[in-house]
This record gives C-alpha cells, structure tokens and sequence, in this order.
C-alpha cells in the first residue's frame, strides 16, 4: 500500500460522520430516542472542526515547506552569500 501522509481533519470527519451514523442507526433501531435536532449541531459542529484542523494542518505544512526552500537556497549560496560560483 503507498503510504500517504496524515490529514486529521479527514480523520475528524470520518469520526463526526460516524458518530452521526451511530447515532441514527440506534435510533432507527429502537435502542433509543435521539430528538431530531441533535444531529444538525452534531454534523455542523463536527465538520467545522474539521475544516478548521485542514486549514491549520495546511498552514503548517505550508510554512514548514517554505523554511525547508529557504535552508535549501542559503545552502546553496555557500559562505560568500552569492549563487554566482567563482
């Protein structure tokens, strides 16, 4: 299996989505009573957690890219600061 890399704000959908699933099945089951309104907080909520992770995870990964590129150049530069070689 290729190996990808960690996104926990899909990881904080699927657990909302599936909590939110849980919940309906019990109820459409009978093994309790959820009131219908529980749902909309549950989903809505959960999903704004979610997109607010993705967007920090983003904004990490991000600026940890751009610090990688620039130890990257100033490696190139060498001790005299100049890319030209001479």
């Amino acid at each position: 299996m290729a190996r990808h890399e960690f996104q926990p704000g899909k990881l904080i959908a699927g657990f909302f989505l599936t909590t939110a699933g849980v919940v309906y099945a019990g109820d459409a089951g009978g093994w309790w009573d959820t009131p219908w309104f529980v749902m909309i907080p549950l989903l809505t909520g959960g999903l704004s957690l979610a997109g607010a992770v993705a967007l920090l995870t983003h904004g990490v990964r991000r600026r940890a890219a751009s610090r990688r590129t620039a130890a990257r150049t100033a490696a190139n530069r060498g001790p005299g600061g100049s890319n030209v070689p001479g």
